[in-house]
């Protein structure tokens, strides 16, 4: 009896299409959802990262064109901030590296940027040589960190996983030769 009962019910809905589009509409949704907040999340991050790599590019063309004269790392760090808009909390998002290269006897420079670990503590910046003599390639890399806007959704949340704090780093690169005094 309750058999019968209920394989009359499975049957009835089973005919029944009243709410399939609700059905489609409920199973799809996240999708779409995680999509576009991935979208929005990636093209916030190209973004700051195209920002960060002008202001870089424009600090280093202004160290160029005062006859190599760099300033320590906050004054460095500080030029960048001012130049480029998308960079929050500067003084506790943003670090610099600069090393001294020899093309002729090559060292490779460590593959890992100086980063900030932890706004919350601030470290001496590690490896900032200002001190290059005439002639010397100079190499300078910025690290930015940040914490995503949907860090809990889609990308943000694959970016954010990727560190135990929760921040993504966006690195810029550039590199100049000291000119002769």
């Amino acid at each position: 009896m309750i058999r019968a009962t209920m394989l009359q019910l499975l049957r009835r809905f089973r005919r029944d299409s009243a709410a399939t589009v609700t059905i489609e509409f409920v199973l799809l949704i996240p999708l779409y959802f995680a999509i576009l907040v991935s979208t929005v999340e990636l093209g916030l991050v190209n973004l700051r990262h195209t920002q960060l790599e002008r202001a870089l590019d424009i600090a280093v063309r202004e160290i160029r064109l005062n006859t190599g004269a760099v300033a320590d790392h906050d004054t460095m760090r500080d030029m960048i901030c001012d130049l480029s808009g998308l960079i929050k909390d500067c003084e506790s998002s943003l670090r610099l590296e600069m090393v001294q290269l020899d093309p002729f006897a090559w060292v490779p420079v460590d593959p890992t940027p100086d980063c900030i670990s932890d706004p919350k503590e601030i470290n001496p910046p590690r490896g900032f040589n200002q001190a290059g003599a005439s002639n010397d390639l100079m190499l300078i890399r910025a690290c930015m960190r940040f914490k995503p806007i949907f860090s809990n959704w889609g990308l943000g949340e694959d970016l954010a996983d990727a560190d135990a704090v929760g921040l993504v780093s966006l690195i810029a690169t550039s590199a100049f030769v000291q000119e002769p005094s």
